[in-house]
């Protein structure tokens, strides 16, 4: 007996073949339609970043999804590439409302990297694809490109859209500078001005970063960043550092054409925070000093100035390193007590500076006890009748405080330990404090660093 194809396991005669080929043509048109209303569907679902898709880093971004079903489930997801090559990501669950419109603005994250409303949470929370790693961005010349997703809860990509955070606002000029010894970058606003001045000491370590440079002079100021050893032709390992240097960047800094202030900002972090602290009190011509999660002593390396030591180091004990399971190692007290009678020689005199100060602390600082350092130079300071600081503490915060909207770094590798080490925080804490301090870093600059009348001098 002869038989007809087979259709769905079954096989069928001759005389029922025409009535199958029927059927099977009718399924496959109704497979098609439902494909094709699915994309329809997808096609629909519209992801906007408002109020643009380029913006400036610091920059807060609302996102919304709209066309979806009433109250379905999606996850958000971003991602992003750092300057190493590492993969940064985040995802989070939203659940639409009856219109079929989703805002973080408004809505909360059900699950994810993060949860609640968190308008920019997508942004913070994202992770990397390897442990201890912190996202990479030195340069300032290419954006930070990030991609937002929508997705249905099976995984299929809905609609996606792409945000350029730009670190170099419309019309700021970078010029690299090789001058004398100074190695750097300068940042000058657009327009006649004049500009309050900051002198940038993002990092202590090889390399520059451009990053918080770059953003305070697309805010208005004229910022001079500067690397001490490891940068373009200067010296790998250096055995002492020298405030000569910085007096000779002052200097440089104020003879720029756009710059207003009389007296110049120095602004700092962890390790440089020492170091701004001794710029403040034997250099002229500060006026303002930013110290973020640093020291009250002058650390690891003595310091000179014409020749001669003004102060020795206070030192550290890696023995002292904590390890943890996450495989990072908690290096909150490996540093010599600067109380002590022995490191008091240490402590930097902050007594002497005319300029006023900007202390900032995490609570949960594991790269050294800020807040107790930050506490110890309030302390000094009104001990000799000075009145002439402001304190900030953050609950919840971890070292690195950073310009704010970039991934949170919960560990990364010390430079000086050369192992991964935990820097503390929890992520909403620290996200939510960075903002707070971006805006108040630059109000404090503006209030402290006074200009002159604007510029009338012919320009050939």
């Amino acid at each position: 007996m002869t038989f007809g194809p087979v259709l769905n396991g079954f096989s069928i005669t001759h005389s029922q073949n025409i009535t199958a080929k029927s059927q099977l043509v009718h399924l496959c048109f109704e497979n098609i339609d439902c494909q094709h209303r699915e994309e329809e569907m997808s096609s629909q679902v519209r992801l906007r970043l408002l109020p643009r898709a380029r913006c400036m880093f610091d920059e807060p971004l609302q996102v919304k999804v709209a066309g979806l079903r009433s109250r379905q489930v999606v996850n958000l997801r971003a991602r992003a590439t750092d300057e190493k090559g590492v993969m940064f990501s985040s995802m989070a669950t939203y659940k639409a409302d009856g219109s079929g419109e989703v805002d973080l603005q408004r809505d909360p994250s059900l699950s994810g990297t993060y949860t609640g409303v968190q308008p920019m949470g997508l942004l913070w929370s994202m992770r990397p694809d390897t442990l201890h790693k912190r996202f990479t961005k030195i340069c300032s010349l290419n954006p930070q490109v990030v991609k937002f997703s929508v997705h249905e809860e099976e995984g299929g990509m809905l609609a996606e859209a792409t945000n350029e955070r730009l670190l170099v606002g419309d019309g700021v000029i970078r010029r690299p500078v090789k001058d004398g010894n100074i190695r750097g970058v300068l940042f000058t606003p657009p327009g006649e001005g004049p500009f309050p001045a900051v002198l940038d000491l993002y990092t202590f370590g090889g390399g520059l970063s451009e990053k918080r440079a770059s953003l305070l002079a697309s805010r208005g100021f004229v910022v001079l960043t500067v690397a001490l050893y490891g940068y373009d032709d200067m010296a790998k390992n250096i055995k002492e550092v020298h405030l000569d240097y910085f007096e000779e960047a002052i200097a440089f800094l104020k003879k720029q054409d756009k710059v207003g202030s009389k007296a110049v900002g120095v602004i700092s972090i962890s390790k440089s925070g020492d170091l701004a602290l001794s710029i403040a009190s034997n250099l002229p011509d500060v006026g303002v000093t930013v110290w973020i999660n640093g020291c009250s002593a002058n650390t690891m390396l003595p310091l000179y100035y014409n020749k001669s030591q003004i102060l020795p180091a206070l030192m550290f004990d890696l023995s002292r390193m904590i390890p943890t399971d996450s495989g990072a190692f908690n290096c909150k007290y490996v540093m010599q007590n600067a109380l002590a009678e022995e490191n008091k020689a240490t402590l930097i005199p902050i007594e002497r500076a005319e300029g006023r100060f900007l202390f900032v602390a995490s609570e949960d600082d594991l790269n050294w006890d800020s807040k107790a350092y930050m506490e110890n130079m309030v302390e000094r300071l009104q001990r000799h009748g000075k009145d002439n600081f402001e304190s900030v503490c953050y609950p919840g915060a971890g070292h690195y405080l950073e310009p704010p909207y970039g991934p949170y770094c919960p560990s990364s590798v010390h430079g000086v330990a050369g192992k991964p080490v935990l820097w503390g925080g929890e992520a909403t804490s620290h996200a939510a404090a960075e903002v707070h301090l971006w805006r108040k870093i630059q109000e404090f600059l503006r209030t402290h660093l006074s200009c002159d009348a604007p510029q009338t001098k012919a320009r050939l």
